[in-house]
């Protein structure tokens, strides 16, 4: 094909997109806007999940803030004690102060990895229920379509408020 015909293709597909954004106007589309952001800043099951996941690591958490702090207590003290140690004492103890570095990196990453894989779990059910709650809306208030997502959304179309009413319910 040539570069002629492809751009009378072009110009033949826009013009026909041109009216049927026309004709989709007239007929007075109606457009929202959930902010996805907010939902799960605001939003009692959001919160719910984030209590809950707090509880649940708790324990996790205050075990490696101990072992952080002893780690900070024997560097410390190998710091202090290093001018009378011997050269074989003062290898020891860094030999174990270096084990207990790389057993806390160790659980400290396990504690991320498996807090993230809790956190997208826990979310993915919010954003489930919330998913519900904006198909009923759109469908109760005849929305054409809403957007979760978009770089700039005017205030006159967000439902973020709605949605978050339904979800406390």
């Amino acid at each position: 094909m040539t570069k002629s015909f492809l751009s009378l293709q072009a110009i033949v597909m826009a013009a026909g997109l041109m009216s049927f954004s026309a004709a989709h106007a007239q007929e007075g589309s109606k457009i929202a806007f959930v902010s996805t952001e907010r939902i799960f800043r605001e939003a009692a099951p959001a919160k719910a999940a984030q209590t809950k996941l707090e509880q649940e690591f708790a324990k996790r958490d205050r075990e490696l803030q101990d072992m952080a702090a002893r780690l900070k207590a024997q560097s410390d003290k190998l710091d202090k004690d290093a001018s009378v140690l011997s050269d074989s004492d003062r290898a020891k103890r860094q030999r174990d102060l270096s084990d207990l570095d790389k057993e806390f990196q160790r659980k400290q990453r396990e504690f991320r990895e498996d807090l993230n894989q809790r956190r997208n779990e826990e979310l993915a059910v919010v954003l489930e229920r919330t998913n519900k709650v904006i198909r009923q809306i759109a469908e109760a208030e005849k929305y054409d379509i809403v957007f979760q997502e978009a770089v700039y959304a005017s205030k006159r179309i967000d439902i973020t408020d709605k949605v978050l009413k339904e979800l406390a319910k």
